[in-house]
């Protein structure tokens, strides 16, 4: 680990110069310089000093970033069966609701509904992957076959229902957590 080059890009995303960051420290910015250089260790307690000045203790400066989750295989992902209240539940990402977008894949039963959301300043993405679906959005009504999207600020009371007696699939992807 390159202590220096964190110290700086510490500095740097508090918006500290080297000269203010010394003065808030009580050491010069040529030994601040020479810090961010690798040309001088600082003692433990100006190491301390340093960053309590940039906002982190010692355990978070030290701490190696996780690498964030890029795939998440089907063993990991949630499925929840309530089909006998008409629907099926499947989140890709199990953890989405931590994220900005949160997909579900909604399996609705014929001639079943999907619970009314409530407004949100939410941007909401629906993809029909089999089927048919209607989205009532407010005083509105939007009839989606298989291979049709449907996007909307989420701003309204909304709701899907398949108005058919087979199966429907489809995907939302919504940027807040209220599915």
């Amino acid at each position: 680990m390159d202590i220096g080059k964190k110290i700086k890009t510490l500095r740097q995303i508090k918006n500290l110069t080297q000269g203010e960051l010394g003065e808030r420290t009580d050491l010069s910015k040529g030994y601040i310089s020479q810090i961010e250089n690798q040309y001088a260790s600082p003692s433990m307690e100006t190491f301390l000093n340093i960053l309590d000045v940039l906002g982190t203790t010692a355990s978070d400066f030290f701490k190696e970033p996780e690498e964030p989750k890029v795939l998440y295989k089907k063993a990991s992902q949630v499925t929840y069966d309530e089909y006998e209240k008409g629907y099926i539940l499947h989140w890709p990402v199990s953890q989405s609701n931590e994220f900005e977008m949160e997909p579900l894949i909604i399996t609705l039963n014929g001639n079943t509904s999907y619970k009314n959301f409530e407004p949100s300043n939410s941007d909401t993405f629906i993809y029909c992957l089999a089927g048919e679906v209607t989205l009532i959005l407010g005083d509105n009504v939007f009839h989606a076959e298989m291979g049709d999207a449907l996007y909307f600020k989420a701003k309204q009371e909304h709701k899907l229902i398949n108005p058919t007696p087979n199966e429907t699939r489809v995907m939302i992807v919504a940027t807040a957590s209220y599915l």
